[in-house]
């Protein structure tokens, strides 16, 4: 499977993430060693680079956000260990806030070029803007890709984790905008039996019988657990 997303560029949402070893800020890491965690795996272009400055101390300011959600933050560049850790000590000489997540040196660009963050005829390292965030049996549950020009948003990356966990607890969607409290979208049925079933059932609300919304009991239970 390796070769054939090295060559086609065709990794997708629901594959296997491919493994592999690398050199970071925080030293040696093997991400199949990540099993059991959540990962946001995020790259960019290289040190020094000023959106990307502005997304590390975005992300680092969220950071215990991410702790909650059993999610682990991973940076990659194709740029060298000793870059990352003099653009580090910059940050946190001029903005006094230290990066505590690793990030990777992918020098040759091969952890880059396997997860398809340069397609395979393209030099160019500036395509290198892709968030990846993979759970904790280490399949690919979305893929975000972000030009050169244009800053992630970190709240966005914090709600889809959200979604997605959700969707796994309660094998439900979630609708457009959906935030913690809102209802959900009832599983669509697959059947003429059970579409008569979702009109009939009290606990939901029915446009028609492919979609219903519910409510769960889906608040941030980490905030109430902190009280």
């Amino acid at each position: 499977m390796d070769y054939e997303i090295l060559m086609n560029n065709n990794l997708k949402i629901g594959m296997q993430a491919p493994d592999f070893e690398a050199i970071t800020t925080n030293g040696n890491i093997r991400f199949s060693d990540y099993i059991g965690k959540w990962v946001v795996l995020f790259s960019h272009p290289g040190a020094f680079t000023p959106v990307c400055t502005t997304e590390f101390l975005a992300f680092q300011k969220m950071i215990t956000y991410f702790n909650d959600r059993n999610t682990c933050l991973l940076g990659l560049s194709v740029d060298s260990n000793a870059s990352h850790i003099a653009w580090l000590n910059n940050i946190k000489q001029t903005t006094n806030v230290e990066i505590t997540f690793p990030i990777i040196a992918d020098k040759d660009s091969s952890i880059a070029r396997k997860y398809g963050m340069i397609a395979p005829e393209v030099s160019n390292v500036e395509t290198v803007r892709n968030v990846y965030i993979i759970d904790d049996k280490q399949i690919i549950r979305s893929i975000l890709i972000y030009p050169l020009t244009n800053g992630r948003y970190i709240p966005e990356i914090v709600r889809l984790i959200d979604c997605l966990q959700l969707t796994d607890k309660e094998n439900v969607y979630t609708p457009a905008n959906w935030v913690p409290g809102n209802a959900v979208i009832a599983k669509p049925p697959k059947t003429f039996l059970n579409s008569k079933k979702n009109i009939n059932n009290t606990d939901y609300e029915c446009v028609d019988w492919y979609l219903c919304m519910k409510k769960i009991n889906n608040k941030d239970e980490r905030q109430e657990n902190k009280k």
